[in-house]
C-alpha cells in the first residue's frame, strides 16, 4: 500500500503559494437528503479528525512555475467520497480554471460516491463529467495524480477522464474498490503499476519526483510552439544526438535552406528501389529514439491507448523545441499494433485540442497482421488515426525515417506535409509481398521494388512527399 497523504500534504508535495478557492455554501437537511441516521455525526467526526469540512480541498498553486487549479481529495473525510457539497466545490474549481485559463490537476484519493446521500451522490459524477468536458472544450489540460486509493466514480471521472494520468507507486487504482471485488480477484491487477501496463496510466512517479514531473507536464502542455514543425534533418549512422537537430521555422522554409528547387539533396540517394529497401532496413540506420533525442531538449511520454493496450513500437509524447512544445508520434521500425495506432490517435487529438503542433516519424514495415491484431481491432484503430490526422486543425509535419510500409505507415503521415530521409522508402506494399501477389518468384522482389518507384527521389517526383531532407552536418547541404 502506498503512503496515504492528507489533502494538504498532497498539495504541499507538488505546489507552492496555495490559495484556497471560495465554494458555495449549501444548506443541508438533518442527516442529509436521505435522512440517514448518524450522517451528521459522521461528518462532524470526520471534520474534527481531518480539519476539513469536506472530502476535497480546491485552490490554486504554482507547480514548478506554472499556476494551476489543484483539486486534492481528503481520504480521511469519509473515505474521500463524493457528495453534493463535494460536487459544489468541484464545479466551482473547474469554473475558476476556465475563467482564468488555468490547467486542472486533480490529486485523487477516493473510495467513490457517498452512500449516505444515495443517488444524489452518484449523480455528482455527471456534474464532474460535465465540468471536465467544458474544460476540455476550452482547450485547457487536465493532469490527474492518482493516489492511494483511487476507485469507483472518482477514478472513472477525475482520474481516468484526465488527459494525462500520473500515479504514485503501489497506489490502489481501479473502478472496483477492495470491498466489492470478487473474492478471488488478483489484488495486483488493481495497482498503479498494472494500470500502467494496461495502458490506463501514463507513468508511475515516486513522491520525491512528482513535483518535477508534474511541473514539466504542465509547462509543456501550457506552452505550445507557435509555428509548424520543420522536418528534422536526416541523421547519419555516425551522427550523435545533439539535442537540437531541427531547424526553426516552418516546413516550407527548408526548401530555401540547402535544398535545390526539386526538394532533393545533391548526393546520398539510393540508386535503385532495392537499395532504398536495404538502406531503410539496415540495423545501423538511425531510429526514432535518436531523432527524438536530437530534436527535443526535454520530453515526456504519453503511454497507452486507454483501451487496455500499449505498443512499445509507437513512441508518443510532448517535447520542448526552441522554447515551445511540440507533440510527437514516432514508429520504431516494428509492425505497429492496434494499441500503437490508438495511442497516436489519442496524442494527435490532445495536441489538436491544446493547439500544439505535431511531428510524426514514419518507420514501420506495416501494421501488425497476426490474428491477435485483428481481434484487437486493427482496421478500426488505423481508421481512427487516419480520421484524427485528417481532422486535425493543428499543423502536422511528417518525416519518413525508414520503412514506409503501406497503410500502416500512411495513417501516421500528414497529407501535403510529408518529407523523407535518404535512408527511407514508401510503398503501397512491401516489394516481397507485391511479388508474391503478382505470382513472381522471390528473386523478383528487387525488380518489383524498382517498378513500384519507392525511392525517396521517386516519391518527390510522384508528389507523394514534399522533399528529401539533407543530412545533419553535411557541408554540401548548408
Amino acid at each position: 500500500m502506498a503512503e496515504r497523504l492528507s489533502a494538504r500534504q498532497a498539495i504541499a508535495l507538488v505546489g507552492d503559494d496555495f490559495h484556497e478557492l471560495a465554494h458555495p455554501a449549501r444548506e443541508s437537511e438533518p442527516d442529509g437528503p436521505l435522512g440517514w441516521e448518524g450522517y451528521d455525526a459522521s461528518r462532524a467526526r470526520a471534520a474534527e479528525r481531518t480539519g476539513e469540512q469536506e472530502s476535497v480541498v480546491c485552490g490554486t498553486a504554482r507547480v514548478e512555475g506554472t499556476r494551476a487549479v489543484l483539486i486534492a481529495f481528503e481520504f480521511g473525510f469519509l473515505g474521500g467520497s463524493l457528495g453534493r457539497r463535494t460536487g459544489d466545490r468541484l464545479e466551482a474549481a473547474y469554473a475558476h480554471a476556465r475563467e482564468h485559463r488555468l490547467p486542472v490537476v486533480p490529486l485523487v484519493a477516493t473510495g467513490g460516491s457517498r452512500m449516505q446521500e444515495g443517488m444524489l451522490a452518484l449523480t455528482q459524477l455527471q456534474r464532474v463529467a460535465r465540468q471536465s468536458a467544458l474544460t476540455r472544450a476550452a482547450g485547457l489540460p487536465q493532469i490527474a495524480v492518482v493516489r492511494d486509493p483511487t476507485t469507483g466514480g472518482g477514478w472513472a471521472t477525475l482520474g481516468a477522464g484526465a488527459d494525462v494520468i500520473l500515479a504514485l507507486p503501489g497506489a490502489q487504482v481501479g473502478f472496483a474498490g477492495s470491498r466489492v471485488r470478487p473474492a478471488d480477484a488478483d489484488p495486483a491487477a488493481y495497482r498503479a503499476e498494472a494500470q500502467m501496463a494496461a495502458g490506463s496510466v501514463d507513468a508511475v512517479v515516486r513522491p520525491e519526483e512528482l513535483r518535477a514531473t508534474l511541473g514539466l507536464w504542465l509547462r509543456l502542455l501550457s506552452r505550445p510552439s507557435t509555428a509548424a514543425v520543420a522536418p528534422p534533418r536526416a541523421l547519419s549512422t555516425a551522427e550523435p544526438a545533439t539535442g537540437s537537430g531541427s531547424p526553426t521555422g516552418s516546413a516550407a522554409g527548408l526548401r530555401t535552406t540547402g535544398l535545390p528547387a526539386t526538394g532533393l539533396p545533391a548526393t546520398g540517394l539510393p540508386a535503385t528501389g532495392w537499395d532504398a529497401v536495404r538502406r531503410a532496413r539496415s540495423p545501423e540506420r538511425p531510429r526514432a529514439e535518436r531523432y527524438l533525442d536530437s530534436c527535443f531538449t526535454r520530453r515526456v511520454a504519453l503511454r497507452g491507448d486507454r483501451c487496455g493496450g500499449t505498443d512499445d513500437g509507437m513512441l508518443c509524447g510532448f517535447g520542448e523545441l526552441d522554447g515551445g512544445t511540440v507533440a510527437y508520434a514516432a514508429q520504431t521500425g516494428t509492425a505497429t499494433r492496434p494499441a500503437g495506432y490508438r495511442t497516436a490517435t489519442r496524442l494527435i487529438r490532445l495536441a489538436d485540442r491544446l493547439g500544439i503542433p505535431v511531428l510524426t516519424l514514419v518507420d514501420t514495415p506495416g501494421a501488425a497482421n497476426d490474428a491477435e491484431a485483428e481481434r484487437q481491432g486493427a482496421g478500426a484503430a488505423i481508421a481512427e488515426l487516419f480520421g484524427a490526422v485528417a481532422a486535425a486543425r493543428t499543423p502536422i509535419t511528417t518525416l519518413v525515417i525508414g520503412e514506409g510500409g503501406s497503410g500502416g505507415a500512411l495513417a501516421l503521415a500528414a497529407p501535403g506535409n510529408t518529407w523523407a530521409t535518404p535512408d527511407s522508402y514508401f510503398s503501397v506494399i512491401a516489394p516481397e509481398l507485391a511479388a508474391a501477389i503478382l505470382k513472381r518468384p522471390p528473386d523478383q522482389a528487387p525488380a518489383t521494388a524498382e517498378q513500384l518507384r519507392i525511392r525517396p527521389q521517386d516519391l518527390v517526383e510522384l508528389g507523394v512527399v514534399r522533399g528529401v531532407v539533407p543530412v545533419l552536418g553535411d557541408p554540401d547541404a548548408a
